[in-house]
């Protein structure tokens, strides 16, 4: 038997990390982390602003998600984070080796129509470019999937599911 495998959903704003994360995590039977709970109050802040952060805003960030995804190693858990560059990546695995992560990847104007109807959150869609202008796709020596959001929230969590499944046992 697979021990429970720690997922962390990634891909640009808007994507539905946060639609998506919850709806896996049902499907394997473990806990959710919304990732956007790690922020720190100042980089709400400046998101809010239409600021983009930078590195240095999200170490820490990455460093919470990254102790709670340790946190969670042989007992499974999804978590969101839009771990959007390699580094940042990388920073997770640092602290929790055995993550992998399923890529929320879309074409920009679906996900823009979808951070339109958003209600309430405080990423706008100004920042978007800065998100696509960001973000280095996982690369073949990742363990993860990318999952296309054409579709409903099932069919995306159906795909996710299928994909995880698919990957090699890191075990």
């Amino acid at each position: 038997m697979r021990t429970p495998q720690v997922v962390v959903v990634m891909g640009v704003a808007g994507t539905g990390k946060t639609t998506i994360g919850p709806l896996l995590a049902a499907r394997l039977g473990v806990p959710y982390a919304e990732g956007d709970d790690f922020h720190p109050q100042a980089n709400i802040d400046k998101m809010s602003a239409g600021i983009p952060l930078e590195d240095a805003d999200r170490w820490p960030w990455l460093d919470a998600i990254g102790h709670w995804a340790h946190q969670r190693a042989g007992l499974g858990g999804v978590v969101s984070s839009s771990a959007l560059k390699r580094a940042y990546r990388d920073r997770l695995r640092a602290a929790a080796p055995g993550v992998v992560f399923v890529h929320l990847t879309g074409d920009r104007k679906l996900i823009e129509d979808r951070m339109g109807q958003r209600q309430g959150h405080f990423m706008p869609t100004a920042l978007l470019d800065s998100q696509f202008a960001a973000l280095q796709p996982l690369e073949p020596d990742e363990a993860g999937v990318g999952v296309d959001v054409v579709g409903s929230p099932q069919e995306i969590t159906d795909r996710a599911v299928r994909a995880l499944a698919a990957l090699p046992d890191t075990k």
